[in-house]
């Protein structure tokens, strides 16, 4: 039998979801560190949205609305401040955006979506060999050189005179993890006793060391430093970076353009390289295992109520640029620049009505779970209820894997701590009276219960079964036995003492 190459056709069903359903699932899964990263980037990419800074009262009312309304927000309403109407035109009537179509293919696709993943990433188990090769590496592993030793090492190896070492390593130590400055000129000179001047001078030489941008007071002075660095003082970054900084925050091209006397692309080059340069020099010292974890709803007791918030001070607020606007009604004979800018509209205005949609699914949510436990809020954990995503889902109005997404790496700051918002989704055990008790507080009196026991004579699993009972607590003692092993409890005969 010959062997070759041969061409075929086949017709496959396969599931692809559209880049802005991706979008939309991206902002809706990640978590508020995540989003401003995705926001940032967004605003890298798309040159007609702008950061505009929202007051105090606006921050207020956004809370306020999404804490006492008892009804979900309608998803298909834009809310008025998100300038949805500013690239309008008598002259050039945009196209209308079926955005509530698409959020009904997302909520139709979600399962189906997650089914895939499910099949093409199943899980690879590793040999007795892997595990032991992976726990030698960890094992291994030695601690990493923090910055501050690694500035004192560069101390000691530059010309700086010996007599300013303890100045150099004051310094030194008020740098933080970030690799800035905390500590002002005077403060310093005022706990050492040395000149303002020689301080001054020690920072200086301090700010030529590795890692580019270390030592600096504030960002402008950090990438000031990694500019200075690369001989780029005549560039016009280094102009952006040092006369326009707060424009340069905000995404003001225009603004900056003008002030600076180039065109708009160039602006844009130039904060395309701006962008390049390191923000936190002392990234590459910090720790990869230090997690950071911002509260994405607040709980806070008024009175008899619970008032719910969302965190969007840590959200940055978009609109689309007036300019781009004026620039639509200009540019009537230039098809191919109309086209871009609608473009690029259609775009941000998307992801402002999904920045929209993602806040209102997490307040509705996380309302419903304060609304179901809110004996925990009372209480604390004994008083945790059952709760299933499909029962939240119903009342939301999404699909059960909407709810999976909204609570993915989010947490709840409530009067009993802070909590992530998967903890108060948990199975239930049936009492003797009909009510439901949460397997968290089922496993908390387990914990207490051994916790009280005479350790002469230490309680065996079927004694915790019959002292559950007596609470109206029906479980087995296999049940309990698997709590014990996932409360770290060792058995009856290896807890006692003699």
């Amino acid at each position: 039998m010959s062997q070759g190459l041969s061409l075929q056709t086949r017709l496959t069903q396969s599931l692809v979801l559209a880049p802005q359903l991706q979008q939309s699932l991206a902002l809706l899964q990640a978590p508020t560190l995540e989003l401003k990263a995705l926001i940032e980037q967004e605003l890298q990419q798309n040159p007609v949205l702008e950061e505009t800074e929202a007051t105090d009262q606006e921050l207020r009312e956004d809370g306020e609305g999404d804490s006492r309304t008892t009804e979900a927000a309608d998803p298909s309403e834009p809310p008025a401040d998100l300038n949805f109407d500013s690239t309008s035109s008598p002259e050039t009537p945009e196209p209308v955006d079926d955005f509530d179509a698409e959020f009904e293919k997302l909520a139709q696709l979600d399962q189906e979506w997650r089914d895939h993943f499910a099949q093409t990433n199943l899980p690879m188990r590793a040999s007795a060999e892997d595990e032991e090769k992976r726990q030698f590496m960890f094992d291994s592993l030695v601690a990493s050189t923090s910055l501050q030793e690694t500035l004192m090492e560069q101390v000691r190896n530059s010309e700086l005179p010996e007599r300013l070492w303890g100045v150099a390593e004051l310094i030194i130590g008020n740098i933080d993890d970030t690799g800035y400055l905390k500590d002002t000129v005077e403060e310093m000179s005022q706990s050492t006793g040395v000149p303002v001047e020689t301080v001054a001078e020690v920072i200086r030489v301090i700010q030529t060391f590795e890692p580019p941008g270390v030592c600096a007071r504030d960002l402008r002075e950090c990438l000031l430093l990694q500019l200075e660095r690369a001989g780029e003082q005549d560039t016009l970054e280094y102009r952006i970076v040092r006369d326009h900084m707060e424009a340069l925050g905000k995404r003001r091209i225009p603004e900056i353009a003008r002030a600076t006397g180039t065109e708009v692309d160039e602006v844009q080059d130039a904060l395309e390289n701006i962008g390049k340069l390191e923000p936190r020099p002392g990234r590459a010292f910090t720790p990869q295992d230090e997690q950071y974890v911002l509260p994405e709803v607040f709980v806070q007791r008024v009175g008899e109520d619970y008032v719910i918030t969302t965190n969007n001070e840590q959200i940055p607020h978009l609109r689309i640029s007036n300019t781009y606007k004026d620039l639509m009604a200009t540019s009537r004979h230039q098809p191919e620049v109309r086209n871009y800018i609608r473009e690029k509209i259609r775009a941000g205005k998307f992801l402002i009505k999904s920045l929209h949609q993602r806040q209102s699914t997490i307040t509705n949510i996380a309302r419903e779970i304060v609304k179901r436990q809110r004996e925990f809020m009372e209480r604390g954990v004994s008083a945790l209820k059952p709760l299933t995503m499909v029962q939240v889902a119903e009342v939301v109005g999404v699909h059960e894997t909407t709810v999976s997404r909204a609570v993915s790496g989010k947490y709840m700051q409530t009067p009993q701590g802070l909590f992530e918002m998967k903890y108060f989704f948990t199975a239930g055990i049936s009492t003797e009276d009909g009510a439901g008790l949460s397997n968290t507080s089922v496993k908390d009196m387990i914990q207490e219960i051994f916790a009280k026991e005479n350790t002469a004579k230490p309680l065996s699993d079927q004694e915790v079964v019959k002292m559950l009972k007596e609470k109206g607590i029906v479980i087995a003692r296999r049940t309990v036995a698997k709590y014990r092993s996932e409360l770290n409890i060792l058995p009856s005969n290896l807890r006692k003492v003699y």
